[in-house]
């Protein structure tokens, strides 16, 4: 099996070891709701069991597609909103190089990777057209509708340029819908103009769905061993499908922050050390925010990116209101490593550190920062993943989408709706004079 995905708090006395011994009958009640699908929402608990029961036969047609669209294309480019785009980016740019794209041809593992239809902005479509428009292009466009607004537009645009320059027979052969099995106003074009199709399960949400096409499509494409991240999500399952309190590590991560939410914390600050986490952290906020802000309730989720955040928040985190805690979330062994050398002149002081690796450096800051926190009055959560692999990054979504749903069960609310999200969509057409 492995290394395990570790869970502890730095400062004990923030949460005291009988403040979670009280939560164990509720984590029990918690647990048998997840996996009976019998709680608030559970019609949407199809992630549950999905590393064991996924369609094995899709799963193939997955790999085949993203094979030929690595041998067929210069640039992919990954059309969506929320979970229709969040996971994947968080695989891609936690697993790949970080300069992925600007990478010759021939040290990818495939295409150039881009996305759209997350914003509005004029801007961002235009330059993106800038430096698509004379390459080769394949598109994926994920919507269980098809008629939400951001992922529309772009779809519109991205649709338009290939029919011009391929024809209508040749944009069908670039053009893959990720979309609802029988239903919706994608599913009823994709099946006019003979798209390759994925299916966006019924019983998975949207911020659920990363271990399905809608994510896995896209990381293939980006040369990631899928396999892998399903084998990872598959040992998650067994790992953090026990019941105990003290053996389920994903379980004493959703009661210690429902302990201290109880206690006026009502921010989490998801501290990671590498900006390959940027996205990870952008796949955090919605799961934990849409899932859990409902009813009048719900921990804040907010990110930061350190070391580079310390020099800008970290006074705030330090010094500010004791309204938050922080989850660091650490790598114990990077892709990449890299040695400090000696210099002929110790200009700057720091020949000291000689011989010793930037991952040291970085894990002795991560240790100080959690030590200062602590200290100054911040509770301090770790969770600790053994590996920069598509294996540990399949256990780490399998993690946090569990600790999520315990999560909000904890605290009285259905983790799997979201009924603020069309607030702002029935204002926004109102002003639009949808008719």
């Amino acid at each position: 099996m492995g290394k395990e995905i570790l869970f502890h708090m730095e400062d004990a006395s923030s949460v005291r070891p009988h403040e979670l011994d009280y939560l164990e009958p509720a984590i029990t009640r918690v647990h048998k709701l997840i996996h009976s699908r019998k709680g608030p929402g559970g019609e949407f608990a199809g992630w549950v069991d999905l590393p064991l029961n996924y369609d094995r036969e899709e799963f193939n047609r997955i790999k085949e597609t993203a094979r030929k669209i690595r041998e067929t294309s210069e640039v992919f480019i990954v059309i969506g909103v929320g979970g229709s785009y969040l996971g994947a980016r968080s695989a891609l740019e936690l697993l790949q190089h970080s300069f992925y794209n600007q990478l010759p041809a021939n040290k990818r593992k495939g295409p150039e990777i881009y996305f759209a239809g997350f914003n509005i902005s004029p801007a961002y479509l235009t330059h993106l057209l800038d430096i698509t428009r004379e390459k080769e292009l394949t598109l994926n466009v994920i919507s269980k509708s098809g008629t939400t607004l951001e992922p529309a537009l772009s779809f519109r645009v991205f649709r338009d340029l290939l029919e011009k320059r391929y024809g209508k027979k040749g944009a069908r052969e670039r053009i893959v819908a990720t979309t609802d099995k029988s239903k919706g106003a994608l599913k009823k074009l994709a099946d006019e103009e003979g798209y390759t199709t994925f299916t966006v399960p019924e019983d998975i949400g949207g911020r659920y769905s990363v271990l399905t096409a809608v994510g896995l499509l896209p990381i293939s494409v980006g040369g990631i061993d899928i396999d892998e991240i399903m084998k990872g999500a598959a040992v998650g399952h067994q790992l953090y499908g026990r019941e105990s309190l003290a053996e389920n590590a994903c379980y004493q991560y959703a009661a210690t922050r429902n302990i201290l939410y109880r206690k006026g914390k009502v921010i989490e600050l998801l501290a990671t050390y590498d900006p390959a986490f940027l996205y990870f952290s952008e796949w955090w906020k919605q799961l934990f925010g849409e899932s859990e802000g409902k009813d009048g309730k719900g921990i804040f989720p907010a990110s930061a990116s350190f070391t580079r955040d310390l020099h800008s928040l970290g006074q705030l985190i330090q010094d500010g209101c004791r309204n938050l805690f922080s989850t660091t979330l650490w790598i114990e062994s990077p892709a990449v490593d890299k040695e400090i050398d000696k210099l002929e002149e110790d200009i700057d002081g720091l020949d000291y550190l000689a011989g010793k690796s930037f991952h040291f450096v970085n894990n002795k800051a991560c240790r100080g920062v959690m030590a200062a926190h602590a200290s100054g009055g911040v509770p301090s959560l770790k969770i600790t993943v053994p590996e920069q692999t598509p294996f540990y990054y399949g256990q780490m979504v399998y993690f946090f989408e569990k600790a999520c749903a315990a999560s909000a069960y904890l605290l009285g609310v259905n983790p799997f709706d979201q009924p603020g999200v069309e607030a702002y969509k029935k204002k926004m057409f109102s002003l639009l004079a949808k008719p």
